[in-house]
């Protein structure tokens, strides 16, 4: 018998625009001048307090810090799309997901100098805790997604993760029952091409990440993770499927760690400064400042008043986390476990009276 093919896909990739602030009109989403401008000043914004991160890290203010820079776009087209009733299970690289669901900025920082009550989220911000463990999470979001199709909840949970994850079982788990159930989950993988110091080469053979999504039977695309107006697109699209009904979307967005893995990394011991600024070309903050300024939505003064306000609100920012009161004896123990054990409320009472 004649070997007949049964299956057969492919995977497209979205760009809107490009690194000279060009755009394809045809492909250009709905979004209003206001909308641009907000964009771009959240962008600007978590380029911005990301440097400030890194500056407080250095001055021994903050502890180690996975940096977003050159991320940006991934984070806050994605961001910018989700509605206020959805749910965010991040991962720690997040900071432009978190600014644009309006998270308190101080808590991040105050998360990043070891109080977990940064993580706390404010009433009517839907994030869950940062996971720092690879990929364990977007099982979670699966979880979520699968309680609101139950439920008939017009919400759609939203996981984030990097290239590394896709290599995990999690990562597959959740996509397998994601396609199974035809659950309301996007999932939105920023593909920084390296996973710590191992690049995207090393660790997977699949031509793209987004293909990935075939086997489960969900959809896949890759977007130019560097176009902030790609990614809202194809977020956007992937949201509205999943809230009425048509199951879920797994979105690569191809970008590049413009820095070290953390603040703990060197990546200049494994990787090619040619690599480097070949993507520096690519700044997603340089082509939609670009762009902005060919549609006459833009200026230098208009730039130098953004970087002044932001960098006020910063020292603001600063300011409140650090002076918040560090956390007493009995917030450490009430919400580490649901219950506490005898041995847990002897050692409570010891702390309380100041010793055995």
């Amino acid at each position: 018998m004649p070997k007949t093919p049964i299956a057969q896909f492919q995977i497209d990739r979205l760009s809107i625009l490009d690194p000279s602030g060009q755009i394809d009109e045809d492909l250009m989403p709905e979004l209003s001048d206001s909308q641009l401008l907000q964009l771009y000043e959240l962008l600007t914004y978590t380029r911005m307090a990301d440097q400030r991160a890194l500056d407080l890290q250095r001055e021994g203010r903050l502890g180690t810090y996975p940096s977003s820079l050159g991320q940006e776009a991934a984070q806050v087209g994605s961001g910018f799309a989700l509605q206020k009733n959805d749910w965010v299970f991040p991962n720690f690289r997040e900071l432009g997901v978190f600014l644009c669901q309006n998270y308190p900025l101080e808590l991040i920082y105050r998360y990043w100098t070891g109080d977990e009550r940064g993580l706390q989220s404010p009433e009517g911000i839907n994030i869950f805790p940062m996971c720092i463990a690879v990929g364990t999470h977007v099982l979670h979001a699966a979880g979520a997604a699968l309680a609101a199709k139950y439920r008939g909840d017009d919400m759609v949970a939203a996981a984030f993760l990097g290239d590394g994850a896709t290599s995990k079982g999690d990562f597959h788990e959740a996509l397998n029952m994601a396609g199974v159930y035809q659950l309301p989950l996007v999932v939105i993988c920023q593909n920084n091409q390296w996973a710590i110091s191992v690049s995207r080469e090393s660790q997977t053979a699949s031509e793209t990440l987004a293909q990935k999504a075939i086997a489960h039977g969900i959809r896949g695309i890759q977007v130019d993770g560097n176009d902030v107006l790609a990614v809202y697109a194809a977020t956007r699209e992937a949201l509205e499927r999943a809230r009425s009904g048509d199951g879920p979307t797994f979105i690569e967005c191809e970008t590049y760690r413009m820095s070290d893995h953390t603040t703990a990394d060197d990546a200049r011991r494994y990787r090619d400064p040619q690599e480097v600024a070949k993507w520096q070309e690519r700044d997603p903050l340089l082509r939609m400042r670009r762009f902005l300024e060919q549609q006459r939505l833009w200026s230098h003064g208009d730039q130098e008043q953004l970087e002044l306000t932001l960098k006020e609100r910063l020292s603001r920012v600063v300011k409140a986390a650090e002076s918040t009161a560090p956390p007493s004896a009995e917030e450490m123990f009430r919400y580490t476990c649901h219950a506490l054990s005898s041995r847990q409320q002897e050692q409570l009472k010891e702390c309380l009276n100041g010793g055995p």
